[in-house]
């Protein structure tokens, strides 16, 4: 890089304040993707901005993050340490991940490749964190076999949700209209067993096996309600068109 580019570049705060005045609508986001994820991610957006990293190396620092946190889940096995770390990196790892687009804004930098590239790692992070769980719980607690069952169908439906969101708004998008959702913090608190930064810090519970499994198969629970209902709304909303 040289003397004049980096000059030209705008700041950490003249970024950070870019993104402060262009934020998205929080309408039907989970509360903590709304309140706390979201504004992590503006301040890693900004650092990396002003670093001259690129989205996609963004996105790439995410897939990372997220990798060495499951890793550490199967390989250590239940402790303290280690359901901490894998938390922390999986929390980190989505931080990341809603950081990278926020730097293609910042940067004028958006793509098809770069948003190709950001979904591609998110359908393979999710249903993984789901298998990585069955694995884990075969490997150090057999005694729970239970769960990675529970674990298997959580990643089956997540691919299935996941998909069912990407493909309902790109259908409505190519109709003309306009995806819409309910607001309001009521709202927000109301899918906070469906956040995915909730579900990150869930890993931490993974240091007592018996607890993690309770909280785990109480999230799948919700979550499969939650996606049955979105499914059908969505299917409705598509034949109506």
């Amino acid at each position: 890089m040289t003397d004049a580019a980096a000059q030209v570049r705008p700041g950490f705060g003249a970024y950070l304040s870019d993104l402060n005045r262009a934020q998205k609508s929080g309408a039907g986001v989970p509360a903590y993707t709304r309140w706390i994820n979201r504004r992590l991610a503006r301040g890693v957006a900004a650092s990396a901005a002003a670093l001259g990293l690129s989205p996609n190396a963004v996105s790439m620092i995410s897939a990372m993050l997220s990798a060495i946190g499951l890793a550490i889940m199967v390989v250590a096995g239940p402790s303290w340490w280690s359901a901490l770390i894998t938390a922390a990196l999986l929390a980190a790892g989505y931080v990341f991940d809603s950081a990278d687009g926020q730097v293609a804004r910042l940067t004028g930098t958006s793509s098809a490749a770069g948003e190709w590239l950001d979904h591609v790692i998110d359908a393979i992070r999710t249903p993984t964190m789901h298998l990585v769980v069955a694995v884990a719980v075969v490997i150090h607690r057999p005694d729970l076999g239970w769960l990675a069952v529970v674990a298997l169908i959580f990643a089956v439906m997540s691919v299935g949700q996941f998909m069912s969101q990407i493909l309902a708004e790109q259908l409505v998008r190519n109709s003309g209209g306009e995806a819409t959702e309910a607001t309001g913090i009521r709202k927000s608190l109301m899918l906070l067993p469906t956040d995915t930064g909730v579900l990150c810090w869930s890993f931490a519970l993974w240091v007592v096996p018996p607890v993690f499994a309770v909280v785990y198969a109480a999230l799948f629970a919700v979550n499969l309600v939650h996606t049955a209902a979105s499914m059908r709304r969505k299917y409705r909303k598509l034949t109506a068109r």
